[in-house]
């Protein structure tokens, strides 16, 4: 009897095995060429919520969170308490990381990937949080912020990090930057569906805007600023901070760049006109 169940048991597991092998990488893949989309986004069967506490934080200063939809609202929390739980938060010059700091930070990175089912990532294990501006020996000069792969660690100056968040439309925020470098990083990776998604639409959108009158037109326009154009990891960065902190602004001046970066992270920023 413990025979047949333990061979039961095996071939039930080999079974799902193969059917999410099979989604993976035949099936989703497919449903994404067709519709530009992952098949699905959420699915929790358990809702992880933070303290009353820190839910506060995200009810009173997370904009981003406050205009989504309730169930959208509860998959937000939980991917925070999923991010806090994931990676490891250290602070330099004598700097204390408070609960306050770690909510923040999470929230920006949960912001930037809420259309992606594979949000998290091995690209990164810490973040390493200054109280402002640190000198990097990277390229010997004073630093706002940085993600430094090869330590797998993103780097944030705190003054610098508040600076980016309470002015919310000037398309200058450092959490969204350099975590866009993340998401690039983890999109050359391909190391799931998620990142190759993104990988494929970026390229598609370095090959457009790459295209002469299309680059002239950009840098024309003065929308983005001159940074943008240092490189392809710099040019996606700036675009995702203007995504987000001016959405309709974009739209207007840009709609098929506007569109081709709403596919590349599959989400809308909420409270946009252009919102769906």
């Amino acid at each position: 009897m413990i025979v047949l169940i333990l061979t039961l048991f095996l071939s039930i597991c080999t079974l799902v095995l193969f059917v999410i092998g099979f989604f993976n990488f035949i099936v989703e893949p497919v449903y994404f060429y067709v519709f530009k989309k992952p098949a699905y986004v959420y699915f929790y069967p358990v809702l992880k919520k933070l303290s009353p506490e820190l839910h506060e934080i995200l009810r009173s200063e997370i904009p981003f969170y406050s205009k989504l939809a309730t169930k959208k609202q509860q998959y937000f929390e939980h991917r925070v308490v999923e991010f806090l739980s994931t990676y490891q938060f250290h602070g330099k010059e004598s700097l204390e990381i408070t609960p306050y700091m770690r909510v923040k930070i999470a929230s920006v990175y949960v912001m930037i990937t809420f259309g992606m089912r594979e949000y998290l990532t091995q690209t990164i294990d810490k973040i390493i949080i200054y109280p402002s501006s640190y000198y990097s020996t990277i390229n010997d000069t004073f630093h706002n912020g940085e993600f430094n792969p090869r330590y797998k660690a993103v780097l944030f100056s705190w003054q610098h990090f508040m600076e980016g968040n309470e002015l919310e439309s000037d398309n200058l925020n450092l959490g969204i930057h350099e975590f866009a470098h993340v998401l690039h990083y983890n999109g050359m990776k391909k190391r799931n569906n998620s990142a190759a998604f993104f990988a494929q639409c970026y390229n598609q959108i370095r090959k457009d805007v790459k295209h002469p009158p299309n680059a002239k037109l950009l840098l024309d326009s003065g929308y983005f600023r001159e940074y943008a154009f240092t490189n392809d990891f710099e040019f996606l960065a700036v675009i995702m901070e203007h995504f987000f902190e001016t959405p309709d602004t974009f739209k207007q001046k840009f709609p098929e760049l506007f569109r081709k970066v709403k596919q590349m992270i599959n989400y809308t920023p909420p409270g946009s006109i252009y919102s769906t």
